[in-house]
């Protein structure tokens, strides 16, 4: 019997960040109309057909000798327990004594940015920096607008949906192309 092949952690990468992409368009545009919400959910669930179709379509490149590669060791699993800790923690503040439910899912933008930063770093791939820094941007810009009075529907299209279009627009991306070489870095 022939051993599987591995799936390439660039590719897995890609899964989840299409699948939490599609979830935070989900989860979230049901404060536009109706046309609208239908609208961003079928180009999400589209998007996501063509990262799957992608991920096992398109042969991973070659890593070249001593290039850095994603993983999913101590590295990746510290960034994640800091990130639902700090998810938890802050939607238990924005909850509770802030009673600012509209600020949460501004709150999780945040801290997922931060998490691909993070991420970039301990993989040491800049892919994750651009990423990280503009969920980040759009976390900030949504927690400001949450603090002023906004409409829910501002909150999240800025918090929500825009990241999740960027998750999985970087998801496509990542899942089309090798993450390793001096192109990606």
């Amino acid at each position: 019997m022939k051993p599987r092949a591995r799936m390439a952690p660039e590719k897995i990468g890609s899964i989840i960040g299409a699948v939490f992409g599609l979830v935070f368009v989900f989860v979230n545009s049901d404060t536009f109309s109706t046309t609208l919400t239908i609208g961003v959910r079928v180009v999400a669930v589209v998007a996501l057909v063509v990262v799957l179709l992608s991920v096992w379509r398109v042969p991973p490149a070659p890593a070249p000798e001593g290039a850095a590669r994603g993983g999913f060791g101590r590295g990746y699993w510290v960034v994640v327990a800091v990130e639902v800790a700090a998810i938890f923690g802050g939607l238990a503040i924005i909850n509770g004594p802030l009673d600012a439910p509209q600020a949460a899912v501004a709150w999780i933008s945040t801290v997922v940015g931060v998490h691909f930063v993070a991420l970039a770093l301990v993989w040491k791939l800049r892919f994750f920096t651009g990423l990280g820094v503009a969920l980040t941007a759009l976390g900030v810009l949504a927690l400001i607008l949450a603090a002023a009075g906004a409409a829910d529907s501002s909150i999240d299209a800025i918090g929500a949906i825009l990241p999740g279009f960027l998750l999985l627009g970087f998801a496509l991306w990542g899942s089309s192309r090798a993450l390793v070489g001096s192109t990606h870095r």
